[in-house]
């Protein structure tokens, strides 16, 4: 019987994210605090490298070549898109910069966190792959921000909106200000500590591995 092999497409969705995930891994990972400012937008990953308890088997080792498994996976798109116009061809300006340096605000504003145990990859990426890159990525690497620990890359709601329940990053990670008027959740910051490390050992996390050129 003869079985027909399927067509390579450079635009399959795995394939698409596998040469995504290898582009941002070849990027060089920066301080998340002294990023300089830069135009356009795109994909970028956070690494966390410190010893806060739930994290520390994302810290690197003594083998790893810096930091390898991402805490946290987002992107920046243009203005345009924000607006519902997908922003093809938009002028992006410095959006993912701008993202990044939000972040580290964030983490810098936060009472058991230090900005200093924190890098970033970033990619600038064409308009249309941002979101499926993004995507591919989170599904790759399952960091704990996205799929668990919920409500970083969120904003102030503003005034009239602080009775949304606040979020469990924020739970477990106090001190931004808007959040601290949002309704308090009924979880504890243990309770969220012992599910990460439960997300963990079900969700081992990997680097990874992507040959040099």
């Amino acid at each position: 019987m003869t079985i027909d092999a399927a067509p390579f497409n450079p635009l399959d969705k795995r394939q698409l994210g596998e040469s995504v995930a290898e582009a941002l891994l070849k990027s060089d990972p920066h301080p998340l605090g002294s990023v300089g400012r830069f135009n356009g937008a795109g994909i970028y990953a956070l690494y966390f490298t410190g010893d806060f308890s739930c994290y520390r088997t994302l810290s690197p080792d003594s083998s790893m070549q810096g930091p390898c498994v991402p805490i946290y996976v987002g992107k920046a798109v243009p203005p345009g898109a924000r607006r519902g116009n997908f922003g093809i061809d938009a002028e992006p300006g410095p959006a993912l910069f701008n993202r990044i340096r939000e972040h580290a605000e964030s983490i810098r504003s936060v009472q058991n966190l230090s900005r200093e145990d924190f890098h970033c990859r970033y990619l600038v990426v064409e308009d249309i792959w941002i979101p499926l890159g993004e995507a591919l990525l989170i599904a790759r690497f399952t960091p704990v921000w996205n799929k668990l620990v919920d409500g970083f890359g969120n904003h102030d709601p503003g005034s009239g909106r602080y009775n949304q329940l606040r979020s469990r990053w924020d739970v477990l990670h106090p001190g931004r200000s808007w959040a601290e008027k949002c309704k308090q959740r009924e979880e504890t910051s243990e309770q969220i500590i012992a599910e990460v490390s439960s997300y963990f050992l079900s969700n081992p996390p990997f680097p990874l591995k992507v040959e040099s050129e």
